[in-house]
Formats: C-alpha cells, sequence, structure tokens
C-alpha cells in the first residue's frame, strides 16, 4: 500500500500524512468533505474547447506538446470543478520509444506500422526509460502540478497494463476478437512472456517516472484483458506480470488505481493482481463489487457512461443509484466505469459534477 501523501513537493522526501483533498483522501479510505469525482475521458472529444484545439493539432502533436497537453489537461477542471485533473495523453504513445510505428488515423483510431508477428519482433523491442522517451507527458505532468498546487487539486498519471498494449503491438490497432493476441500468445507462450515483461518494465519506468514529475495518483489502464480473456487464462498469461507491474509500481509512494475493464466474472483475481484502489466498470452494481474486492479496499466508480447521453432525471436517477449503493462509505470516487463518449452533452458532465458534491458534501 502507498504511504499517505498530500500536496508535498515529492522530490523533497517530505510527504504530509494526512492529504485534505476529497480525492486523496478517498484513495487512502479516510472520510472526506464530500464524494470526489472525476470521469475517464474527461478531457476529451465532447468538449468544444478539445475540439477547436485539435483542428490545429494532431493527437500526437499534443500529447507531445507539454504546454497543450497541460492546457488540455486543465479544461475539465476549469470547467465542471472535478476533483483530480488526469493528465492528458494516451496509453500507446510508450510504444513508439520501444520500436514500434504509431499514428492515430483520424476516424480509425490508433493504427501500428509494424505491428509484431513473431517471436524475433519481440526481442528487437527496447526497454528505454520514460524520461528519455515520454518527456511531453512528463512535462506536462509538471505544469498542471505547479499550477493546480494551491487548489489542492491532485494530478493523476496512467499506463496502460501489458495485455492491452501487447493486444494493439500485435493487432496493429483495436480489434474485434483479438485473434491475432490470442495466437500469439497461445503458440508462442516464452515469447509471449518476454513480451510482457518488456511492458511491464517500460510500463513501470513510465509510472515511475510520472510520480517523480509531480503526480500523486496513477491509474493502469487494463481495457481489453477482460474482454479477450477467460479467468483461466488471465490467471496463467496475465495476472504474474500484472502483479509484478504493481509491484514495482508501488514504490512510487501515492495511491495506484488498477481499472481493468470487463473482469466482473473474475474481478476478484484482477483485483488481487495489486493496487490500492479498484477501478469498477457498470457490469456490476458497485455494491455489489465493492463486496467482492472487499470494503477495506477503496474503489473508483461506476457509473455507465452511456447513461450522460440520457436526459437529466433518467441521469440523475442512475447517479444517486450509485451513490446510494456506495452509502456513503469512506473511500468512494465517483467516476464512470470506463471514458466518456465523444457525444456526451457538456451540460450533463456538469450537471453530473454539481450533484454528486451537492447530494455528498458533508
Amino acid at each position: 500500500m502507498a504511504e499517505r501523501v498530500g500536496v508535498s513537493d515529492p522530490s523533497s522526501g517530505e510527504a504530509d500524512t494526512e492529504p485534505t483533498s476529497p480525492f486523496l483522501r478517498a484513495c487512502f479510505g479516510l472520510p472526506a468533505e464530500r464524494t470526489p469525482v472525476w470521469l475517464l475521458r474527461q478531457a476529451g472529444r465532447y468538449m468544444p474547447e478539445y475540439r477547436a484545439l485539435r483542428e490545429q493539432h494532431s493527437m500526437l502533436e499534443v500529447i507531445r506538446t507539454p504546454e497543450l497537453a497541460a492546457q488540455v489537461t486543465l479544461m475539465p477542471v476549469n470547467a465542471f470543478g472535478v476533483d483530480a485533473a488526469i493528465v492528458f495523453s494516451d496509453i500507446l504513445p510508450p510504444l513508439v520509444g520501444m520500436g514500434l510505428e504509431l499514428d492515430f488515423v483520424k476516424g480509425d483510431g490508433p493504427k501500428i506500422g509494424n505491428p509484431i508477428a513473431s517471436p524475433h519482433d519481440v526481442d528487437l523491442l527496447g526497454t528505454p526509460p520514460a524520461e528519455e522517451t515520454m518527456t511531453g507527458t512528463l512535462g506536462a505532468i509538471a505544469l498542471v502540478r505547479r499550477e493546480l498546487e494551491s487548489r489542492d487539486i491532485p494530478v493523476v498519471g496512467f499506463a496502460g497494463a501489458p495485455f492491452t498494449l501487447a493486444s494493439y503491438a500485435i493487432e496493429g490497432g483495436t480489434s474485434k476478437d483479438f485473434s491475432k493476441t490470442k495466437a500469439f500468445m497461445l503458440s508462442e507462450p516464452a515469447a509471449w512472456r518476454r513480451l510482457l515483461t518488456k511492458l511491464a518494465t517500460v510500463q513501470a519506468d513510465y509510472l515511475l517516472a510520472q510520480a517523480k514529475a509531480g503526480a500523486q495518483a496513477l491509474q493502469v489502464f487494463d481495457s481489453w484483458a477482460g474482454r479477450a480473456l477467460g479467468r483461466e487464462d488471465y490467471l496463467r498469461y496475465v495476472a504474474p506480470v500484472n502483479r509484478d507491474l504493481y509491484a514495482a509500481v508501488s514504490r512510487a509512494g501515492v495511491p495506484v488505481i488498477n481499472f481493468s475493464l470487463g473482469v466482473s466474472a473474475y474481478l476478484g483475481d484482477a483485483a488481487a493482481c495489486g493496487g490500492d484502489v479498484v477501478g469498477l466498470d457498470w457490469h456490476l452494481p458497485i455494491d455489489e463489487a465493492w463486496a467482492v474486492v472487499g470494503h477495506e479496499r477503496p474503489v473508483q466508480g461506476n457509473l455507465d457512461p452511456a447513461s450522460l447521453l440520457a436526459p437529466w432525471r433518467v441521469l440523475q436517477v442512475r447517479i444517486d443509484d450509485v451513490l446510494d449503493r456506495a452509502a456513503g462509505r469512506p473511500g468512494h470516487i465517483f467516476n464512470v466505469g470506463h471514458g466518456v463518449v465523444p457525444q456526451t452533452p457538456v451540460d450533463n458532465v456538469r450537471r453530473l459534477v454539481e450533484h454528486v458534491h451537492e447530494r455528498t458534501s458533508a
């Protein structure tokens, strides 16, 4: 478990034993003045300000330019008053430093120009330090931290889990059935282990560098393991390296959020891999999922993001259902169970944040 840290300079070696921000207090299971709320993909395509900026700059240009990434990161903080700022980036850019060719194709998503197809391709991958390859994101974290320090709003860094990154690297982009990934996993188990170990090495270094740059919490996204794998394959081919990753990142001294999408059938196994907080998707009601995880462990979630497309009268009922099931228990961070979709009305985001704050304020 991470030490309790507040808003002190992470390079100073001095940390507050009792954080004051509602988000960090919830990360440690401490009572807070209100239930904190932030949203996955809270800075993104549903915001007119973001769309305007993207008309001028490509995705990779924004990610690699600290000032632009910081500007986007701050958009939802300034617009809605969310309780945490997740740095604007993507899980895939660390693959570039390893030797893969990445592009974001408009209307088609991320594409890998030289996908992994053989054990030799795995052996060619490098594991360079994040401070050499991810300077844009690390710089953005430092800028946002300085901007938000006086407002006691923490900065969240993040990275992708090994299976999810491996699936992009092998499939060459997004996939409906992960057939290439699973074929490689099953037919080349030694190369698969080498691949995931390299990915875990790079991601652990990247997450630790984000904490050093000023991130006060870290999140690991495993977006596709739960969609692609059954429990036995998860335990055999994914869980061991996930455990190694979380053990390595625990050295950061900040709370780590374990977010695995689609793992309801083996939620306990995914949560057992590590992390201080368990991010929950919307597939199980939050009270049932929290019981599986264990009430001693903080949780984050778990509104269905499609609810934000509904009229306010419907959305409010769904927000209240999550809050009622969480029952005011310390250690709840309100969030969506996956990313906010581009069609989301801005006003629904604003009303969601206001409603959670108003309903839960002490």
